[in-house]
């Protein structure tokens, strides 16, 4: 079982205290500190007015990278498997193509 403790936080001038196991604890920190950041670009170009119109905005451009980054991802996997795909039906063909009594040796 893990023990949770209270982790303080400092968001966009606020201070937020929230239970978090132990282990999870600097992730929780790091993700606030990026929660943060993006939060004070939104309030810094001065576009969005007022913390919880600053926190949607944050949410939906991390939400919107979190998304690309998921596509991209998949994108590369699925040509990653193509490739190797390719190259088992190339050496299947190879294989295949070569004079039986060849392969016995």
């Amino acid at each position: 079982m893990t023990s949770s403790s209270s982790v303080t936080v400092h968001i966009l001038d606020k201070e937020y205290s929230i239970m978090c196991p132990q282990e999870e604890r600097s992730n929780l920190v790091s993700a606030a500190r990026y929660l943060d950041g993006k939060m004070r670009e939104i309030r810094s170009s001065g576009k969005v007015i007022g913390a919880d119109r600053i926190a949607v905005m944050a949410a939906l451009n991390i939400t919107h990278d979190l998304l690309h980054k998921q596509e991209v991802a998949e994108v590369q996997t699925s040509s990653s498997t193509r490739e190797q795909v390719r190259d088992l039906l190339e050496r299947v063909d190879l294989v295949l193509a070569t004079d039986p009594n060849e392969r016995q040796s």
